[in-house]
């Protein structure tokens, strides 16, 4: 599904060193990996280790400096501003940290915009809203709720689901966990093994080690470059994990 070869990004500053040069900063350094169709990958790495311009690179939101990224076949640096826009559209998923959702708007609004966009005509988006929601674990009596009413594991919930509806084969999770309490956290995490069970290709991004865990591989990334890409152990219980 995933073919990233030699990928590299490098941003230019505003400012110049003492011999007038400008001044760059390597977000990316060669980062070369594949990921198969249905596989649950985390990406760990410390803040400003460059994973989370890789989920970007990986969700057609930015392009490489140098390198390429394969998505599906897809040379993704020489598809249009139209071609990105209904990749992201049609075949990617995300869910952010801070959940981003409308405020006042219900739950059923929130998950239903992509299908407004996509002019999915008003009793099927209804069907397909309703659907991913179950599927996320959203209880039907909360559907009508403002998302500003919910708990921080509710409104995860319903971005999972948004981020679901377009029928995706892939899902993007940066931090999804990071502003729940662990408890929460360990629920939203168990949604995405069913999801990933369920056949959809899961890449998380964290910069905890025992939420990668819960991946059945962790590519570990550290100043730009990948440093460990390994499989999951499934012996060890949560309590080992942490410890």
């Amino acid at each position: 599904m995933i073919e990233c070869k030699g990928i590299t990004k490098i941003y230019k500053n505003n400012f110049t060193d003492n011999e007038g040069k400008s001044i760059e900063t390597r977000a990316l350094w060669n980062v070369s990996f594949s990921i198969r169709d249905g596989e649950f990958i985390a990406i760990v790495g410390p803040s400003g280790s460059g994973k989370s311009t890789l989920m970007h690179i990986l969700g057609a939101l930015d392009t490489p400096t140098s390198g390429k990224y394969l998505l599906d076949g897809h040379d993704v640096s020489k598809l249009n501003e139209d071609q990105l826009a209904d990749i992201r559209r049609s075949k990617i998923g995300f869910v952010f940290q801070a959940f981003n959702l409308l405020p006042r708007a219900s739950v059923l609004r929130n998950v239903s915009l992509p299908l407004v966009y996509a002019e999915i005509d008003i009793g099927e988006r209804k069907k397909l809203v309703e659907k991913v929601l179950r599927e996320a674990g959203m209880d039907k009596s909360h559907f009508h709720h403002l998302s500003n009413q919910l708990s921080g594991g509710q409104m995860q919930r319903v971005a999972i689901a948004r981020a679901l509806v377009n029928n995706p084969s892939l899902i993007l999770a940066d931090e999804p966990t990071g502003n729940l309490d662990s408890k929460t956290g360990e629920i939203i995490l168990e949604t995405f093994k069913k999801l990933n069970n369920e056949g959809r290709t899961i890449v998380l991004i964290t910069h905890e080690k025992y939420i990668a865990e819960h991946a059945d591989r962790i590519i570990t990334i550290k100043d730009g470059e990948i440093t460990e890409d390994v499989v999951v152990s499934k012996s060890k219980s949560l309590k080992e994990i942490k410890e």
